[in-house]
């Protein structure tokens, strides 16, 4: 069987967890394979609403197994309390969720690093969410990091913090004027999890490979998105991770052979989180308007999403670069709220039209967006099944993103609920 890898085509965001838990009724595995609980995926199914960090957002369909993989960066106290808060609503969550010994665990002064260097910034801060991704990242590509499957031996964790800690210990000193990091407290803070962590750690790389190759249905679910990535996103105000196609097969163990489908997800509108260039961000009222009844705050900070129209160059870049098949469009239904939409179709920059996505931060910076205006729809959508039930304008807008990208939607997103979507075959 294959694989379908579901992945943001914007900032983050864009309702991959929504999407992923549509595809994943008839699936055998979800698999986390990037970043950490700097994202955030939230699930409704009836009543009930699921914000997950860690856990895959398959944890909710009922016998599906879940896989945190080798590219994810684990905080084990958030692990245990997202694990524990699923169980108390009645989930399985520890019998179906296993964990790849080689990720890497975020440690305590990661998370203290991220803090003092975005202090430190000022107002070049990158805008992390201060959860200690990204200098655990930095210590998984010097070398120096800690692995989930260290928990189980204590004699390794003595020898690796106390390399590690040499450095981190000098600058927590000398540069922030901290009290240094004891190698037996830190031990002792990652065995208090030893009980919890163990049962789940798994080889879920070949735990996938063998699954396809039995015909098991495997769904990988990405956190972040493409303008996040640390190579081809809006860099520096990116994350340190690759939440693209090629960091989904690194990061998860599996083969590019076993990938059949890759859905692109896009809001019907752009949002973004933190800071960094976004060109058609709205400053008004149709900004506040679309924020509010999107409910357009961060699932993991809280913080207000900077909001504004869709960014068709932006987007028509990353689905090219991850080769998608399908796109995922989201939350169509907030935009019955307007009266007109507006959808970038290229940039000025320094008085010359651009169609394509600039390459040159500094160009991006400067882009002030070119805008085809599109006639609202004014109607309630939530209850639209099929693309023939849209109004015709919300049918043309969604149609016309669908030959501009380049790709057939898989799925159009009319609503919260799990059952308010237009899904449309994806694959085989």
């Amino acid at each position: 069987m294959t694989a379908t890898v579901v992945l943001g085509l914007a900032w983050g965001d864009e309702g991959k967890g929504r999407v992923c838990d549509v595809l994943a009724h008839d699936v055998d595995f979800v698999s986390r394979y990037s970043g950490g609980n700097n994202a955030g995926h939230t699930v409704r199914v009836g009543e009930e609403e699921f914000k997950l960090h860690l856990v895959p957002s398959g944890i909710v369909r009922e016998g599906v197994v879940c896989t945190i993989g080798n590219g994810v960066v684990v905080n084990p106290e958030v692990l245990k309390q997202e694990v524990e808060q699923l169980e108390a609503r009645g989930l399985d969550a520890r019998e179906r969720l296993k964990v790849d010994g080689r990720a890497h665990v975020i440690m305590p002064y990661h998370i203290a690093l991220d803090s003092h260097r975005e202090i430190g910034l000022g107002e070049q801060k990158i805008g992390t969410t201060n959860r200690g991704i990204g200098p655990t990242y930095e210590d998984k590509v010097a070398r120096s990091g800690i692995r989930v499957q260290d928990i189980l031996d204590e004699g390794i964790l003595h020898r690796k913090l106390k390399a590690a800690l040499r450095e981190k210990n000098a600058i927590f000193q000398n540069v922030y004027g901290e009290k240094p990091y004891d190698v037996d407290e830190l031990v002792g803070w990652l065995e208090s999890y030893r009980e919890f962590v163990e049962p789940m750690i798994s080889d879920t790389g070949a735990m996938l490979r063998e699954g396809l190759d039995e015909g098991k249905k495997v769904l990988l679910e990405g956190g972040q998105a493409t303008l996040l990535d640390n190579d081809h996103g809006t860099y520096p105000f990116v994350t340190s991770s690759n939440p693209t196609i090629g960091g989904a097969i690194t990061g998860s163990g599996i083969s590019l052979k076993h990938v059949e489908n890759i859905v692109g997800v896009t809001k019907a509108y752009t949002t973004r989180v933190g800071d960094g260039p976004m060109p058609t961000e709205l400053h008004d009222r149709t900004g506040d308007r679309i924020r509010e009844i999107g409910r357009e705050f961060g699932t993991t900070t809280g913080r207000p999403r900077r909001v504004g129209w869709l960014d068709l160059p932006a987007i028509k870049f990353a689905a090219d670069l991850n080769g998608i098949t399908h796109v995922a469009l989201t939350l169509l239904d907030v935009l019955s709220e307007v009266e007109r939409v507006n959808v970038c179709v290229g940039y000025e920059i320094d008085g010359e039209r651009y169609d394509g996505y600039p390459m040159h931060q500094t160009d991006l910076h400067h882009a002030r967006p070119v805008y085809r205006e599109l006639p609202g729809w004014g109607e309630d959508i939530t209850g639209c099944r099929m693309r023939g039930d849209l109004p015709e304008a919300a049918r043309d807008f969604v149609e016309w993103v669908e030959a501009e990208v380049g790709a057939p939607l898989g799925m159009i997103s009319v609503g919260p609920e799990r059952d308010q979507a237009i899904v449309e075959k994806i694959g085989s």
